[in-house]
């Protein structure tokens, strides 16, 4: 075996070799970019540019001095700025100098993860060392010892936390946090992308409580943000903290040069265009950089894949490298194992790490050379956040994205321009759904009682205070409304759903550890969590032992099977009102209030990789209603007069079939977040039909934002089908994988009318 020394003969070898060769789709290369530094603010306290100096940081990066001068100003901002562009001290100076300059100063760090919290401690901390300055951070979340959280509450000057810890163990009990709450200067809002939808709109109110007890006690914070790169950061920014932001997008950290590679596996069934499993392709891939002791990370959708594809890779290196120089990072590793493992790629000891997209996110974990992604992450912020863990500051990197079958994935691996060129993913939230505002005014009644004339986030309350007092919630006394129960509601509301009535999701894999791992609303447990169902949890496979819909409990058990599962929902739809219309020619696109009655049939089991359908059962469960938000688009059903109703229906399932992938990636939510249905005669204009609607009772504005671009969605869906390679429609685009021509046909007819290009 010939032995290639650096990353650059790696690449020509894969350039060259005909195994990689003929599935090399496109080759983007990102020319270096040098660093774009200013001085260090005279105004920096000297211990604070001392322990700079001793990290070896002599100089700011623009983006880093422009979000101190903002900071120290008195003004909240965002900064958006790629992976590895030194966010961290765009926050950690302006709040370090505050605390020097008065120690009773205090800051507030909030995180969406518990590692990321963990792992940005550490900095701070070795930082707060350097400086030799009596500042104490801490971090607080479920795994604070009770003996350690008093001190946290009384002394703590950074206290580093999640928003779910926020909701529900700091705010209803501000009492205790005074010291906090009369001295709060600055609040931090890291990844800033990641609280979009549902858990968007709830953390968005989290902060408007926040706001409240801070006005309480005397205190005005200045918000910090930071995000990766999407379309909107200044009004998610603005939406989530109800303030003004700066943004700040003057990146001046330096980048070396970068090669972003499609790669799509062959084809191994060409009527179903099905291709090689890209978890081969991977390590293949994976294995000539290892081989070569380069420092290589490759991320994997799931768990279960992760644990695939590092057996795969230990297996090939172990003679060469040894096993332990490769290893997993996911969800469920112990702390000190994650410690362990983020140490090792720093000091060059692990070669190689297959992750989930729990090092997606911040985590320090240096910079490698290569990154390989197991599918499309989803959007196109995640895969900028996966490729932004290659490259070091000199010197090449390499990024390759090995395409799976899916629509999602086959329409990206083919339409490189609209990746590299276009960012059209907007973060959506919707603090103002009813469902959501009435669960966190409880939990802001209990902190404080409310008084005549109050607002929540610019919203007048009067009505919805005299609502919760008929309901029995709140009892008014004079002009204020008090909460009149013994519990307190944070316990009962979970910031990841909007539904009240939440299913618990029981693990029950250890008899003697049954552990609450989760929860879900009930509209969704219909199809995800009914008997036999292969639920997955932070990348676990879980089979739904019994689902207790009384009882509201879901019983399952861990297991590993090369399949998941899909239902069947049989959907009634109807338009209660309709709130925006318009009309292009024949056509009439529209938004408004929709109830949805649901009913899960069956279930599908469904082969990874393949999607071969390979056994079904029945779903005994009753109907559900839904009262939410839909956007919809109707054909005049003269102008499908051609079509049989048979071929008709196949043409508008097709569609809908294509807009589940399509729709996602252009208004930025998770596939399960929006759903599709078709209609041959829609009740409310008795035309054909397709409705996008929000699965979240009241809707989380993702319908809204379908609305606003139905345009670009159905031209996507166009491009789609259009380019997929299959003769007669197939998974990869239209969704069967029955063999009949004129279903593709049909489709692409019915999308061109829908198009106005009939």
């Amino acid at each position: 075996m010939k032995v290639r020394k650096n990353i650059q003969e790696v690449i020509d070898f894969i350039k060259q070799t005909p195994q990689f060769q003929e599935n090399l789709v496109h080759w983007h290369t990102i020319e270096p970019k040098p660093a774009d530094t200013v001085e260090l603010p005279e105004t920096i306290d000297d211990k604070l540019k001392e322990a700079l100096h001793k990290r070896g940081i002599n100089a700011l990066y623009t983006h880093q001095e422009s979000a101190f001068k903002t900071a120290t100003e008195k003004k909240s901002f965002v900064a958006v700025t790629p992976t590895a562009s030194g966010k961290t001290l765009c926050y950690n100076l302006p709040v370090l100098q505050n605390i020097v300059e008065n120690s009773q100063s205090r800051a507030l760090y909030l995180f969406p993860t518990k590692a990321l919290a963990q792992d940005q401690k550490s900095e701070l901390n070795e930082i707060i060392e350097e400086m030799d300055a009596s500042i104490n951070s801490y971090t607080y979340d479920g795994d604070t010892a009770a003996n350690i959280r008093q001190v946290v509450r009384k002394a703590g000057h950074i206290v580093i936390t999640n928003p779910d810890m926020l909701h529900s163990a700091i705010l209803p009990h501000h009492t205790k946090w005074v010291s906090l709450f009369e001295n709060l200067k600055y609040v931090v809002i890291d990844e800033l992308h990641i609280y979009r939808g549902v858990f968007g709109s709830h953390v968005a109110n989290v902060i408007r409580r926040l706001k409240r007890i801070c006005e309480f006690y005397g205190s005005k914070p200045v918000f910090m943000c930071t995000s990766a790169t999407i379309a909107n950061p200044k009004e998610l920014a603005e939406q989530l903290t109800g303030e003004e932001m700066t943004l700040i997008n003057n990146n001046g950290a330096p980048t070396g040069k970068k090669h972003f590679v499609f790669y799509n596996p062959p084809i191994v069934n060409k009527p179903l265009n099905i291709r090689r499993s890209a978890t081969l392709e991977v390590r293949n891939l994976a294995s000539e950089f290892l081989k070569n002791k380069i420092q290589t990370i490759v991320f994997a959708r799931s768990r279960v894949r992760v644990e695939i594809i590092l057996t795969y890779l230990q297996e090939l290196v172990k003679n060469q490298l040894g096993a332990k120089s490769i290893r997993g990072y996911r969800g469920g590793y112990l702390p000190k194992q994650r410690r362990e493992i983020e140490k090792g790629l720093r000091n060059g000891d692990i070669y190689g790490v297959v992750s989930t997209n729990a090092l997606e996110l911040g985590v320090d974990i240096g910079q490698l050379q290569v990154c390989i992604m197991t599918g499309y992450p989803g959007t196109i912020a995640s895969a900028w956040q996966q490729a932004g863990r290659a490259g070091r500051r000199q010197g090449e990197a390499i990024i390759i994205m090995v395409a799976s079958s899916s629509p999602l994935d086959q329409y990206i691996i083919q339409h490189p321009d609209y990746f590299f060129s276009s960012n059209p993913e907007t973060a959506r939230i919707n603090p103002n759904n009813l469902v959501i505002l009435v669960d966190h005014l409880k939990c802001a009644a209990y902190e404080l009682p409310f008084k005549e004339g109050d607002t929540f986030g610019g919203i007048e309350l009067e009505e919805l205070l005299e609502f919760l007092t008929e309901e029995r919630v709140l009892h008014q006394n004079g002009n204020k409304w008090y909460w009149m129960n013994d519990s307190f509601p944070a316990h009962n509301i979970s910031l990841r759903s909007a539904s009240q009535e939440n299913v618990v999701i029981i693990d029950q894999s250890n008899v003697a550890a049954v552990k609450v791992i989760g929860e879900m609303d009930r509209f969704s447990a219909m199809t995800l969590l009914h008997d036999e169902a292969i639920y997955l949890h932070q990348g676990v496979q879980y089979q739904v032992e019994m689902l207790d819909w009384e009882e509201k409990k879901a019983f399952v058990r861990e297991v590993d099977v090369d399949y998941f599962t899909d239902a069947n929902l049989a959907v009634q739809l109807r338009v209660l009102e309709i709130d925006k219309h318009r009309t292009q020619d024949q056509l009439e696109i529209g938004f408004g209030d929709v109830t949805v009655q649901a009913m899960a049939t069956i279930f599908k089991k469904i082969k990874f990789e393949t999607h071969e359908n390979i056994g079904s059962g029945p779903i005994h469960l009753p109907e559900e209603e839904l009262h939410t938000s839909a956007a919809w688009i109707s054909l005049n059903k003269e102008d499908v007069k051609d079509l049989s109703e048979q071929r008709l229906e196949e043409g508008l399932i097709g569609i809908a079939n294509v807009l589940r992938h399509v729709a996602p990636l252009l208004v930025m939510c998770d596939p399960s977040d929006l759903h599709v249905v078709p209609q041959v005669k829609a009740l409310h204009n008795e035309q054909p039909t397709i409705f996008l609607y929000d699965r979240y009772p009241g809707g989380v504005g993702l319908s809204d934002k379908v609305y606003e671009i139905m345009e670009s969605i159905l031209e996507e869906a166009e491009n789609m089908i259009s380019y997929c390679t299959c003769e007669a429609g197939c998974p990869s685009c239209i969704g069967t994988d029955v063999v009949n021509e004129h279903v593709k046909i049909d489709t692409l007819k019915l999308v061109d009318r829908l198009r106005n290009k009939s």
